[in-house]
């Protein structure tokens, strides 16, 4: 599978998530990172890739995080065409920072995700729970526990996301995974893997691989 990784923001640097998905090589999977997509990223672009991994919030970069990724006339790739991508038959799984947009600021992209950013407490265990042991992502998975995690708390906004796993610690249970059909293509969010031993936990590694298949409809 050939995978595009859009990464790097303040908070969650690319080399971190970088090096937590290094196990996608390792499984015979090429994955290319753009770590600045506003410069970088166009429609054509896009369309080369068999699915891509949103792992940034709304910044420009980690040196840069006042700058805005999204910039009316400047990046070349709207929210909207991100949106375009999914219904011509693209796939897209965000994960973690890349589902950390509030609608004050990019309201595109909510409405895009279904979902709205409520924030999380201080890392701790994370529990992750099957929700929906029949949907195809959750194939091989049994419930685990992240040892260390940023534990969001999420809004779902969308009708027709279908949560298939959740999340709990001390701060409630809340949905970790959802996917919904847009257009031709496919949308998965993980809310999980803010550090790279979380992205690397064995169990998580298996949900994520099966997101990419069910994304990509293999």
């Amino acid at each position: 599978m050939n995978i595009l990784l859009i990464c790097d923001d303040l908070w969650h640097p690319g080399e971190t998530v970088r090096f937590g998905l290094n196990f996608l090589t390792e499984e015979g999977h090429a994955l290319q990172t753009v770590m600045d997509p506003k410069d970088i990223v166009t429609p054509e672009m896009l369309r080369q890739f068999d699915a891509l991994i949103i792992a940034k919030g709304d910044c420009l970069n980690a040196a840069n995080c006042q700058a805005p990724w999204f910039e009316e006339g400047i990046t070349w790739v709207s929210p909207e065409g991100y949106k375009e991508y999914v219904q011509e038959g693209g796939a897209i799984l965000f994960m973690h920072a890349g589902i950390t947009f509030r609608k004050e600021r990019c309201p595109a992209m909510v409405e895009f995700q279904g979902v709205q950013f409520k924030g999380h407490p201080p890392q701790c265990p994370v529990r992750f729970h099957v929700a929906n042991s029949a949907h195809p992502i959750m194939a091989g998975v049994e419930d685990f526990t992240l040892p260390q995690d940023e534990h969001y708390t999420l809004d779902v906004l969308a009708e027709d996301l279908e949560v298939f796993a959740e999340t709990s610690s001390d701060a409630g249970t809340y949905p970790a995974g959802l996917c919904r059909t847009i257009g031709e293509g496919r949308v998965c969010i993980l809310t999980p893997g803010h550090n790279a031993f979380a992205i690397n936990f064995p169990a998580y590694q298996k949900v994520i691989l099966n997101a990419l298949k069910w994304v990509t409809k293999q």
